[in-house]
């Protein structure tokens, strides 16, 4: 199927405009970070113990101006509009990508890394929902737009159709389920390393949320990203064996794919039954974070194996 190049040059343009609302919302979810009021620090103190001031009391780190801290709420409220605006087009340009080429739009790694991004992206717009994090956004927005720059100046690629090898449904489910499931623990990650900080350089964090509320993001998106990507791993062993007639090879990309599954496993596993919380659960979870970098980075770009075709 001939590349109609009107779209492809469509998918382009919204990825970029996709690329610059993230950078406007991750400024503004800067200016609510630091000015808005550090009302976390506060409760924690009174959970920590500290005396409890009367209730008409004005708590000593809520001194900024009323003005002042109404504003940067306000930042914080578009910066969540733009997010959601940079989504949408996020979503344009990968659907746009996709019908120009007449495929799923994930058969390359730029491909790839958009999707992982949109993935990262409208989970963290699913947790801003159910918990007090949006001054995090600045977080979360940076590695994305650092992923999303480097896939529109280093890994870019031409829209065109994939190679014979990659001509299968299985491009579809597999790829599908490694990017979602990737882009998800992108987000517990981050809050993960967030949680080291506030625990032992609280002075440095006074406006993100409490401790626990961090470890609870991180642990619930794991819980659900987990069997995401369990999946996608599957799903990969049965193409292999469709594909190369054998269902594991210890390529070294599925090969650190896998370690990367045992170390979300063994997250899991030991919160679940030697009940580990906070910092020993992030550190691992930063660990699986690095594992996962490490195999879409140095393993595509470096290291040749059997899915150095795919550039996914």
């Amino acid at each position: 199927m001939p590349v109609d190049e009107t779209l492809a040059t469509y998918s382009d343009w919204t990825y970029g405009a996709a690329v610059g609302v993230y950078v406007l919302a991750m400024l503004l979810s800067l200016v609510e970070q630091a000015f808005g009021r550090r009302k976390a620090a506060a409760r924690e103190l009174v959970g920590a113990g500290a005396p409890v001031e009367p209730a008409d009391a004005e708590p000593a780190e809520q001194v900024e101006t009323t003005t002042g801290s109404e504003r940067a709420e306000r930042f914080g409220r578009m910066s969540v509009s733009l997010i959601v605006l940079g989504a949408l087009l996020h979503a344009c340009s990968l659907l746009l990508r996709g019908l120009a080429t007449g495929r799923v739009p994930w058969g390359n790694m730029y491909e790839f890394g958009a999707t992982l991004s949109l993935a990262a992206v409208v989970t963290w717009l699913v947790l801003l929902r159910r918990f007090p994090i949006r001054r995090m956004s600045v977080w979360l927005l940076l590695p994305v737009i650092l992923l999303m720059f480097l896939g529109g100046v280093v890994l870019y690629t031409t829209a065109a159709p994939v190679q014979p090898a990659l001509q299968s449904y299985w491009l579809a489910i597999h790829v599908f389920a490694i990017a979602l499931g990737s882009g998800m623990v992108l987000v517990p990650g981050v809050v993960s390393v967030l949680y080291l900080i506030k625990v032992r350089r609280p002075g440095w964090v006074t406006r993100l949320p409490a401790a626990d509320v961090l470890d609870q993001v991180a642990y619930r998106t794991t819980v659900f990203a987990f069997p995401i990507y369990t999946a996608g791993v599957i799903f990969g062993a049965i193409w292999a064996e469709s594909a190369w007639g054998r269902f594991w090879g210890w390529d070294p990309k599925e090969t650190v794919a896998f370690i990367a599954w045992i170390v979300y496993a063994s997250y899991l596993h030991s919160r679940a039954t030697a009940g580990w919380r906070g910092g020993r659960a992030a550190v691992i979870n930063i660990v699986g974070l690095a594992v996962m970098v490490f195999n879409l980075f140095f393993i595509n770009l470096v290291v040749a194996g059997l899915h150095s075709y795919a550039g996914v």
